[in-house]
């Protein structure tokens, strides 16, 4: 890095998506700055899940224990009406493409003092608190941050070769920019309640379901797990919908926040941690980058709960950006990679927040007679269902003549637990990280020329093979992850980007060559 840069890369912000940002680059061997105009980490809890994919990548990233700590597999996710008939069940413990929970809830605090550990023992890190953001620019070669410290009122000026604005739905970085967000229609105000419950105690013992939706026109009402805390104490979420003749002052009063969970809860059965009103809102900023600035996280999107999307979106963001910048900085491809990167997350995240308004949309419903008719459709099986979870629709993806996205490309590829070399292991642990690879099935003849595209483009080739006959050299797949997705869709070759995405798939020798060509094709026009 030339020496008149403080950092590769500079980020506003410190949340729980800008830490694992941090922590995605240093690991591939970067310098980041990170600046926060607090004074330290935010001590309650906001997000409590995180999906299979989220998962899977803090394993592949080194932060597989963090997760493993911090991290429970989600119970069946239940929704009921007003006489607590179940409207509809989601087994999220069924599996998921990526070999594990389809969901997982996390205790974010501890999530994020895991992270903060990390970041303040490494030598790649610079973390500033108390460091305020007054000011971006840049130029062709570097974007610059001045930072006023909110004690002492100097200021500075810091520079990086690449700076993300991680720094809320209130971003300072994209208010500078000027860029604007489309509000794609939904608002409304929730109470958000996090108990700990004494020793003990479990939702059996409380009467209430482990997770779900009280879908009651009177007072709809989100019932899930809120984590586990370090100490081992377990947490309940309530999520109470504010109704039209009630103000947002009134919703924080502590006696009105007791007077809800009177029904479920009492006050000698726990502690109550923290409460809080949220307007939940769907937006998404115009436009993700500025030339050498990016936003990410909140500060580019924003959406309602019912998901459980919200931080998953802001990783996705730095997930799909930290493998783009990395191949950048390092001169393997050109600054027009990073140009795929709104065309990559904003679509993807826009769809995530529509799926979310539209469960919201059966959620809240507080007119009597439109849930009636809800609930009839959900009980006599005509309920409408969500349409699937998104993949890419644009971007680095295989394409055919027309310029048209060839499928399977922009799906999640698989994972999960296999076998190599008499270990039994996730994956992506046996897997180099950061780069593109090929997976093939055990007796497909790879053709010479894709062989010479691999190497010259440094794409790692993994055969997977049945576990029971697995060769050395070969990985086993030992959930058999691999066999259903490939072999019920007649696959031989998948090319697997860094994030887990998929580029293309193969079905014979032609379709790997003709795919492998098109890869090289559109990776020489970033160069």
């Amino acid at each position: 890095m030339p020496a008149k840069f403080d950092f590769d890369v500079i980020q506003v912000g410190y949340g729980p998506v800008s830490k694992a940002s941090a922590l995605f680059l240093e690991r591939l061997g970067w310098k980041v700055g990170v600046f926060e105009r607090f004074e330290e980490v935010y001590p309650l809890p906001r997000a409590v899940c995180i999906d299979h994919e989220l998962y899977r990548v803090l394993h592949a990233a080194g932060l597989g224990d963090v997760a493993n700590r911090v991290c429970n597999d989600a119970p069946t996710y239940r929704w009921f009406n007003a006489e607590w008939r179940e409207l509809l069940a989601i087994d999220w413990a069924a599996g998921s493409v990526s070999g594990g929970s389809e969901v997982n809830f996390i205790h974010q605090p501890s999530f994020e003092w895991a992270m903060d550990e990390r970041i303040k023992a490494s030598d790649r890190i610079a973390l500033h608190f108390n460091a305020e953001a007054t000011a971006i620019r840049q130029d062709a070669d570097s974007a610059t941050v001045t930072i006023r410290d909110t004690k002492t009122g100097a200021t500075r000026d810091y520079t990086a070769r690449y700076l993300i604005g991680i720094d809320g739905a209130n971003s300072f970085v994209r208010e500078s920019l000027g860029i604007g967000r489309t509000d794609l229609g939904f608002e409304a105000d929730w109470l958000v309640i996090d108990f700990a419950l004494n020793g003990g105690l479990t939702a059996r013992d409380l009467g209430i379901p482990d997770c779900g939706q009280y879908a009651n026109p009177i007072r709809p009402t989100t019932i899930v797990p809120g984590g586990t805390e370090a100490d081992g104490r377990i947490l309940r979420r309530w999520e109470f919908m504010r109704l039209p003749h009630e103000t947002r002052e009134e919703m924080v009063r502590e006696e009105k926040v007791w007077d809800l969970l009177d029904a479920w809860i009492k006050p000698d059965q726990g502690e109550l941690i923290r409460h809080a009103i949220y307007t939940f809102r769907s937006l998404v900023a115009d436009r993700f980058q500025e030339g050498r600035i990016f936003l990410a996280g909140d500060a580019a999107h924003v959406m309602p709960p019912f998901m459980g999307q919200g931080m998953c979106a802001g990783l996705r963001d730095v997930w799909n950006l930290g493998w783009k910048l990395d191949l950048v900085l390092r001169g393997r491809a050109g600054p027009s990679l990073l140009e795929t990167y709104t065309p990559e997350r904003a679509p993807h995240v826009t769809d995530v927040i529509r799926i979310s308004m539209f469960l919201g949309s059966i959620i809240c419903m507080p007119d009597p007679e439109e849930a009636r008719k809800r609930d009839e459709m959900f009980l006599g099986g005509n309920a409408p269902r969500p349409a699937p979870f998104p993949i890419l629709t644009d971007g680095l993806l295989e394409r055919d003549a027309r310029g048209a996205v060839v499928a399977p490309a922009g799906e999640l590829s698989c994972a999960g637990t296999v076998r190599f070399a008499g270990r039994t292991g996730r994956y992506d642990s046996f897997v180099a990280p950061g780069g593109f690879t090929l997976v093939v099935q055990d007796g497909f003849a790879l053709p010479e020329t894709a062989r010479r595209v691999c190497g010259e483009a440094g794409v790692q080739i993994v055969t997977i093979a049945d576990r029971r006959t697995a060769a050395d050299g070969q990985i086993g797949d030992t959930q058999g992850q691999f066999g259903r997705f490939m072999i019920d869709r007649g696959l031989q070759a998948l090319l697997v980007r860094p994030d887990f995405y998929l580029f293309g798939a193969a079905t014979d020798g032609p379709r790997l060559d003709a795919m492998l060509a098109d890869f090289s094709r559109q990776m020489q026009a970033h160069c």
